[in-house]
């Protein structure tokens, strides 16, 4: 039995009540055993000092693409279907099992070192698996989608469509060698596209299957004006109303971006359950519009955070996502219309409940998993600040964070990584990105 001791700490639990409280938290076989005052002669394997810093539940990011990040500033300054068409598809389509691996470590050392400790990832069509073993070896927590495209939309090459039974035995595959691996740090969930790419016969056993296994399903939905002007023209339907009628519209269902949708549609979304998916830095770049969080929040949606992928974002910085949440609601609806506080629930406990880990992850309490991150308050920006939340969410950033820890293992130390050098991961992506960026047509 290994033992971990975060002590000198002052912990945001993230609970229901937001507690807060001086003191040290206690570890187990990764597993949160105590949390409270300092307890008299309690011993531990490790120690962590957390003095001088915040402690929290790691961040949860539900929303990005790992495959895509040797493909960073290649797909800058266009719109929504134009930058997945000259760009994101041919790249996906030339991706090799070895430079998913090296865009996945990659993304894993960006992830950790600025305080994410879970993710719902969509990847390519092909070599997911090599995706997977490279996050084995990282010791971040992942639920993993190999994506799904049948449909012969315009631009998409032929690499990247597979007859609808071919792709969802291929996801039912990958889901028994990997679902619950490395000591549950790693799932699979069904990713198709979305609408546009996926056929009506797909999209249907998708939600079979979902409703049968329990399985998330992962998409995109609703991002573009563009893209839902095509999903009512092939189906007479809004994106919304479409998934709904195919059956996809469940708590099962994570729904990434959500920006145009009516009134009807967000009470749709609320009466199932959906999850949706927010994620502001890659909205803003790709100029798709904001998604109308607040009012979403308000009829009792689950929104959480993601950075999507480093091909129209840039950066996986959750820290960036929530000071966007916050302050583009502020610039549509108002000062305060969606507070600090609430901002970093979505950042934790909201994406723990995307997942259906909100017994696992997100909070810290007994019975929980040892996800913690440590940010240096001491810093020049930070120090001084009394409201712990308006620190994280306006004025900290990702080179702020000092320590992560994923199942009771320390991952990040003193703001470097544990288990890999970053140089080496950085030099081994670069050299991917760009043969990847030949294979591709577009170096």
């Amino acid at each position: 039995m290994s033992s971990l001791l975060v002590r000198n700490a002052a912990i945001l639990t993230m609970n229901e009540a937001f507690d807060g409280l001086d003191g040290e938290v206690y570890v187990e076989d990764g597993w949160i055993r105590a949390v409270g005052p300092p307890a008299a002669g309690r011993a531990a394997d490790a120690i962590v000092d957390a003095r001088g810093g915040y402690l929290l539940p790691g961040f949860v990011q539900t929303h990005i693409h790992l495959c895509q990040t040797l493909f960073r500033g290649f797909a800058d300054d266009l719109p929504l279907l134009a930058w997945l068409r000259q760009r994101v598809w041919p790249l996906e389509a030339a991706h090799d099992a070895a430079s998913l691996g090296a865009a996945a470590h990659l993304a894993a050392a960006e992830l950790l070192c600025t305080g994410t400790t879970t993710v719902l990832t969509m990847e390519t069509v092909h070599d997911t698996d090599a995706v997977l073993d490279a996050l084995v070896h990282t010791g971040l927590r992942a639920t993993v989608g190999k994506c799904l495209m049948d449909a012969p939309a315009e631009g998409v090459p032929d690499r990247l469509r597979e007859p609808a039974r071919v792709a969802l035995d291929e996801s039912l595959a990958l889901r028994a060698r990997w679902d619950g691996a490395a000591n549950g740090r790693l799932r699979v969930a069904l990713a198709p596209r979305f609408a546009v790419s996926c056929t009506r016969e797909l999209l249907e056993a998708v939600a079979a299957e979902s409703v049968q296994s329990g399985t998330l399903v992962h998409t995109h939905a609703s991002e573009s004006r563009d893209e839902i002007a095509l999903v009512r023209q092939q189906s007479g339907l809004g994106n919304i109303a479409y998934l709904e009628a195919l059956g996809l519209a469940s708590a099962r269902l994570c729904a990434a971006h959500c920006i145009w949708v009516n009134e009807a549609e967000q009470r749709l979304l609320a009466d199932r359950q959906v999850k949706v998916l927010h994620c502001p830095g890659s909205n803003l770049k790709l100029g798709s519009g904001v998604a109308p969080v607040p009012e979403l929040r308000a009829r009792g949606v689950s929104v959480s955070l993601g950075a999507d992928g480093a091909a129209c974002n840039n950066r996986l910085d959750m820290f960036d996502e929530m000071r966007l949440a916050a302050t583009l609601q502020a610039l549509r609806l108002g000062p305060g219309s969606l507070p600090a506080r609430d901002v970093v629930t979505m950042a934790t406990r909201e994406g723990a409940r995307a997942l259906g880990l909100e017994r696992e992850i997100g909070c810290i309490a007994p019975g929980y998993r040892a996800d913690l991150i440590v940010v240096d308050r001491d810093r020049p920006h930070l120090a001084g600040c009394p409201d712990p939340y308006s620190a994280l969410v306006y004025a900290a950033r990702g080179t702020d964070v000092r320590t992560v820890i994923v199942d009771g293992e320390v991952l990040v130390r003193d703001f470097a990584l544990v288990r890999a050098d970053p140089r080496e991961v950085a030099a081994d992506a670069a050299h991917h990105a760009a043969r990847l960026a030949r294979r591709a047509g577009i170096a």
